[in-house]
């Protein structure tokens, strides 16, 4: 049995469809069964992260863990819950930020995924990390909310027209995750997770116009005019910086997802005809 955490999330609902498929035995971990909306295939587990004894019962029987952690504090009674139910490998979604040379990490972001990295290689328990580069999380649409802006017009308010980034689809991400799910082949490895185009905010946006059919306008506004906009959970200042950061570079591409699953990575131009209907109204 394999477990997914944020089961419901695109990458988590990904990696659901993507074992289904395969006919791989499947629980997910969710709050709300009702509104989950997962394949009749999967097994439902109501629990979360912070809730340990949820957390037991969800893992019962589970040989595989997909690990995507945003609950402060849960490691040692998620991991100490693992070793008792028998698991035996974690692929843990970590972040690109982390630096395993730095006497001390850049950011709260790199910190918080670097401590988690520690415990669950303390643990004994095999492991894969998937390290996603802050340029490859597309963070420029949730952040800025550009689904909401441009139901409302054909104009993105963002900063940093030029600045480059290499979203990887989250079709992707979920294909290396279900390879590393599955197979011994990836214990012990640390994946930098990139697209493979290196685009700026702009051309990001136009490449949408075209999914959609709309000749969008990408209108660019300061740093501060878009950390005073961003959602309260968007980690502005970090952001920003990697932004600011990829002004007169190109974003990284790690080449991972070809490397391990044997076919070159989707491109932005299907990513945005993947999720046209998020567009509009």
């Amino acid at each position: 049995m394999i477990l997914v955490t944020a089961a419901t999330a695109p990458v988590g609902r990904s990696i659901v469809e993507q074992l289904v498929a395969a006919g791989r035995p499947v629980r997910a971990l969710t709050r709300d069964a009702e509104r989950a909306g997962l394949p009749e295939a999967v097994q439902i587990a109501i629990g979360d992260l912070s809730d340990p004894d949820s957390l037991r019962a969800a893992l019962e029987g589970v040989m595989s863990v997909f690990l995507l952690a945003v609950v402060p504090g849960f490691a040692p009674a998620f991991l100490a819950a693992a070793k008792e139910a028998g698991v035996r490998r974690i692929v843990f979604q970590s972040s690109g930020a982390v630096d395993d040379a730095a006497a001390e990490q850049p950011n709260a972001i790199a910190a918080f995924h670097a401590e988690l990295e520690q415990e669950i290689k303390a643990s004994g328990i095999a492991w894969t990390f998937l390290r996603l580069e802050l340029a490859s999380a597309n963070a420029i649409q949730w952040a800025l909310d550009v689904p909401g802006q441009l139901k409302a017009g054909d104009t993105v308010r963002a900063p940093y027209a030029k600045a480059a980034g290499s979203p990887i689809h989250p079709a992707d991400f979920a294909a290396v995750a279900a390879a590393a799910l599955t197979s011994s082949e990836h214990e012990g490895a640390v994946y930098r997770m990139t697209g493979s185009q290196s685009l700026t905010h702009a051309e990001q946006i136009a490449a949408i116009g075209t999914a959609v059919g709309r000749e969008l306008r990408f209108e660019e506004i300061t740093p501060a005019q878009a950390a005073e906009a961003m959602g309260p959970y968007a980690p502005a200042e970090v952001l920003l910086a990697d932004w600011a950061e990829h002004l007169h570079r190109p974003a990284p591409s790690s080449g991972v997802v070809e490397a391990v699953t044997g076919r070159p990575a989707r491109t932005f131009a299907q990513w945005a005809a993947d999720h046209a209907t998020d567009f509009t109204a």
